[in-house]
């Protein structure tokens, strides 16, 4: 999957903040090399600072040549990074702790988007303001495991009867099920890109955010490595990673340049829909303050874990699951 393109002609030098002070990443790579990446979904705002980064020319500034493939189904990006077909996947928390449940050598490197993006949306004629006005309702869900306990724990939360709600699985016809009002919500849209969608089109959506609501906070969108390849591939992840960072400076010092850069790459986007959705995003791709850029909270990890396994979703718990090594200034002498 390697393969040098060309020298570079001096050593790069990135002053990167972490802890309380700047570390320098000095990085020498003798040579541009190519680094495939695979979202987790259509190209959209999410990903800015990705395309941010490419248009820039931070990924070239750092030796890399990055590839940005799409797949054919959202659970395929873990299954690549795991089979050694691509270098890093973007996908979500709970995904990575399936994934290494049932055997899958992965570790998530870096977050992408902190905290959760999943939500439960409604519209006025659902009549769901709140999460005990869920009693009686109907919600439609992808049909994600994981996603049915997210509402187990929100109805726990709020002494509201499993029992009393309906699940209607409706895959990823999330939007359409809710608009035709063959559900009352749904659990599974995004507030930063479903929401806003459904706002630009004057439905008036309600929101709840479920970290809000009883399910254990969790970072959405993370970078995915294949465990057993890190000491190889380690210090690319870290060349990535960095520019990624610098991506993410650019695109929240000018966010029109960066949702220019995402619909340049990706013409059937909605530039109105994609610039609010970026502009609301914004805070979630900053990393926590006093650390560096993409940093994984373990306690976090650790907490989310414990859900999870004590849902039955995984037979272990988040150990090994993620590290920070190769983000900007870590793991540095």
């Amino acid at each position: 999957m390697r393969r040098a393109l060309a020298l570079l002609a001096c050593v790069l030098i990135v002053a990167v903040a972490a802890g309380c002070g700047a570390k320098k990443d000095v990085l020498r790579p003798g040579s541009e090399q190519s680094f495939t990446v695979m979202l987790d979904y259509f190209p959209n705002a999410d990903h800015a600072p990705i395309y941010a980064a490419q248009a820039n020319g931070d990924f070239k500034a750092v030796g890399l040549d990055v590839k940005i493939r799409q797949p054919a189904d959202p659970s395929a990006p873990i299954k690549q990074v795991a089979a050694g077909r691509v270098d890093l996947a973007i996908s979500y928390e709970p995904e990575v702790l399936r994934a290494r449940s049932s055997g899958l050598r992965v570790v998530a490197v870096g977050a992408l988007v902190h905290g959760p993006l999943t939500s439960i949306i409604s519209l006025p004629r659902g009549h769901v303001n709140s999460r005990s006005d869920l009693r009686g309702k109907t919600v439609g869900t992808a049909g994600i495991d994981y996603q049915t306990a997210y509402l187990d724990s929100i109805l726990a939360r709020q002494n509201v009867p499993k029992s009393s709600v309906k699940v209607r699985n409706v895959g990823f016809n999330l939007v359409p099920a809710l608009v035709s009002g063959k559900v009352d919500a749904i659990l599974g849209g995004f507030w930063n890109y479903e929401a806003i969608d459904l706002a630009q089109r004057h439905k008036n959506p309600k929101v709840i955010r479920i970290e809000q609501a009883g399910v254990p906070n969790y970072d959405e969108l993370v970078c995915v490595a294949n465990a057993d390849a890190l000491d190889r591939e380690g210090p690319l992840i870290r060349r990535f990673m960095q520019a990624l960072a610098r991506g993410q400076h650019q695109l929240a010092r000018n966010p029109a340049a960066g949702v220019h850069a995402l619909v340049s790459a990706n013409r059937d986007l909605d530039p109105k829909l994609q610039a609010a959705s970026v502009r609301v995003t914004l805070p979630r791709f900053a990393p926590p303050r006093g650390h560096p850029y993409g940093w994984l909270d373990p306690k976090q990890w650790g907490k989310f874990g414990e859900w999870m396994q004590g849902n039955g979703l995984t037979n272990r718990g988040a150990a090994g699951a993620s590290t920070n090594r190769f983000l900007p200034g870590q793991g540095l002498p």
